[in-house]
């Protein structure tokens, strides 16, 4: 069988999601398994061989030329190791290797679950045809990607674009990353509960209390979630804001489970990104939703495997 399919994984501190896909990008076959990412490395590893092992079952699976990896971080693509803040078991692992040997020697590439994501939405979601756009994961930590020059730009590292820890408020909330104030202390759906609590939000039951709880509550109109997603919007504009004015970029896809709140993220975000892009050559960024929900991480990853 011809080599025409190409293989995309995507690892997290909760799912590791794979899947083989064509060269449109279309997926043929997918498989995941949670991440018990407190488990040992070995433990962490078995998940994710159990996943490729699915893959590899497949008559497929002999067409597959190349597999690319997106994980969490941080990560250095050029030796082919992760040390996800969210997996801790997981310190200079040597993912890329451990893959490779798993998947028959075939080539493997690594980058960051963000630049997967933006990878993905620029080959067949909502930054499709774009020439520039900066791509964001806002779900329980915040994540970026960027599109510049009409292709990924993932740095030497692999970690470009890793917008979470651009810092919002300079005397803000400490954050995982060892720094104050970054994006994700703000915007992170557990940055969102714990400010909406701190403020005098209540839930309506005992074991309501979710970032989901607050998102609706927002749409009911309370005031203290109105105001917790406001400033979780502030935080990423800032971020938006700040590739606007360093490349031009006209375009923010914006996906992760807390954009699935909607307008109460969304049209506070429009409002605070025109504040923070006043020159004329930053101004007008268009704000859309991410399109491929959670198999952007996979489709980029085997992006990334396409163009091995």
């Amino acid at each position: 069988m011809n080599p025409t399919l190409v293989a995309g994984i995507d690892i997290g501190g909760t799912k590791i999601a794979a899947g083989i896909t064509d060269m449109a990008g279309d997926v043929l076959f997918g498989a995941r398994r949670p991440t018990p990412a407190g488990d040992d490395a070995a433990a962490v590893m078995g998940a994710l061989a159990e996943v490729i092992g699915e893959l590899a079952a497949r008559p497929e699976w002999a067409a597959v030329r190349a597999v690319g990896i997106g994980s969490a971080g941080p990560l250095d693509g050029s030796r082919g190791t992760v040390s996800p803040i969210n997996i801790p078991a997981w310190r200079d692992f040597p993912l890329v290797d451990e893959v490779r040997a798993l998947v028959g020697g075939r080539p493997v590439g690594l980058v960051g679950d963000g630049a997967a994501m933006a990878s993905g939405e620029h080959w067949r979601g909502a930054a499709a045809g774009a020439r520039d756009a900066v791509c964001l994961v806002v779900s329980t930590g915040v994540g970026g990607g960027l599109i510049l020059g009409g292709s990924l730009c993932a740095g030497p590292t692999g970690n470009a674009g890793h917008l979470g820890h651009i810092i919002a408020e300079p005397d803000g909330e400490p954050c995982a990353c060892g720094a104050r104030g970054c994006v994700e202390t703000a915007a992170g759906g557990p940055a969102i509960l714990a400010w909406a609590l701190r403020h005098g939000w209540r839930p309506d039951g005992p074991g309501a209390a979710t970032t989901q709880a607050v998102a609706e509550a927002a749409h009911a109109g309370d005031p203290v979630a109105l105001a917790a997603f406001d400033r979780a919007a502030r935080a990423v504009a800032v971020a938006v804001g700040a590739v606007a004015n360093l490349t031009e970029a006209r375009l923010a896809v914006i996906g992760g489970g807390v954009a699935r709140a909607g307008d109460v993220l969304f049209r506070p975000l429009r409002s605070h990104i025109d504040m923070v892009t006043r020159l004329s050559f930053a101004r007008g960024v268009t704000v859309v939703p991410a399109a491929l929900g959670e198999r952007a991480g996979v489709i980029g990853a085997a992006a990334l495997a396409r163009d091995l």
